[in-house]
């Protein structure tokens, strides 16, 4: 009887340490998936964020400006950063600097926007059904490998100079990247989230927007970045290449005028407007959406 009750007095024991063993492991995934929601410093911010692209930017000038005053070339191929700042003021005092920069924008941005309605149901076909991939997923990896710039002249001659060319140019380069993306996060996606779906009753359209399309997003929008940088890159190849007085001048044409004029100032002008653009893109759009994604996956806590 003693032994007995010893026994039970263990097994008591053994369950205690158990449930406390437990209760721990509980806290500490309760404390690794807890987020800091404190407002991070200013100063904490600049440090991290504003001072290092500053500093590399310093850098590059100070460069820049050493291999001007060492003459390692003529003026009229390498432009003091002083040259290229009046280049910017007389742009700006002219009105024309807005001008430039819009005219591409707003042609990237509409042409992107196209290429993501057909690029995003495309990808979910070539997905989700194996004929349609067998038949056009090679051709897709093999158009997303087609430089660009290759289908200006072809896209001339079927439509002329106009925002149309413009637009069929940006849709062949873009639409193969995104539906490419999708593609690839679709594949990534475990199949038991598309069994429970299905056991839930999520099927066709709804399996596609409570299932496929949450569960792709990391692939789905690394194929967006990508799509963005192939329209815009497709844009500058057909504005260089494509030039008439009813298209306007945007960036890839201020960056032919100045190789025609032989201004550098003029040169180095489109060629930085062109960063920028493609910078504060994906800064002001493509980032906070891509850190919002990783944080509600709990792949990112602070960044």
């Amino acid at each position: 009887m003693a032994s007995t009750d010893k026994d039970a007095d263990v097994k008591v024991d053994v369950r205690k340490d158990s449930a406390e063993d437990l209760a721990g492991l509980e806290a500490g995934l309760d404390a690794l998936d807890s987020v800091q929601v404190g407002r991070t410093p200013l100063r904490e911010t600049l440090v991290r964020k504003v001072l290092p692209p500053v500093t590399a930017v310093v850098l590059v000038l100070v460069v820049w400006q050493l291999l001007v005053w060492a003459e390692v070339a003529p003026a009229y191929k390498l432009a003091s950063p002083a040259d290229v700042w009046g280049e910017v003021r007389e742009a700006w005092l002219q009105g024309t600097l807005l001008d430039y920069i819009w005219t591409s924008v707003s042609r990237g941005l509409l042409g992107f926007l196209m290429a993501l309605a057909i690029g995003t149901p495309l990808g979910l076909l070539v997905a989700r059904v194996g004929f349609v991939r067998a038949a056009i997923g090679p051709i897709l990896s093999g158009l997303q490998s087609l430089p660009s710039v290759a289908w200006v002249p072809p896209a001339v001659i079927w439509l002329g100079l106009n925002d149309s060319m413009m637009y069929a140019v940006i849709l062949l380069g873009a639409v193969p990247s995104i539906a490419n993306g999708l593609v690839a996060g679709i594949d990534q996606i475990p199949p038991l989230f598309l069994r429970a779906g299905r056991t839930l009753g999520a099927t066709g359209l709804r399996e596609a927007w409570h299932i496929v399309m949450p569960g792709a997003l990391p692939g789905y929008l690394a194929g967006l970045k990508q799509g963005w940088a192939f329209s815009w890159r497709s844009l500058m190849a057909a504005e260089i290449i494509a030039s008439s007085p009813d298209l306007g001048v945007g960036l890839g044409q201020l960056l032919e005028n100045g190789r025609n004029n032989s201004s550098m100032p003029q040169v180095f002008l489109a060629i930085f407007l062109i960063l920028l653009v493609g910078i504060a893109i994906d800064l002001l759009i493509f980032s906070p959406v891509e850190r919002r994604v990783l944080r509600g996956r709990g792949l990112l806590v602070s960044r």
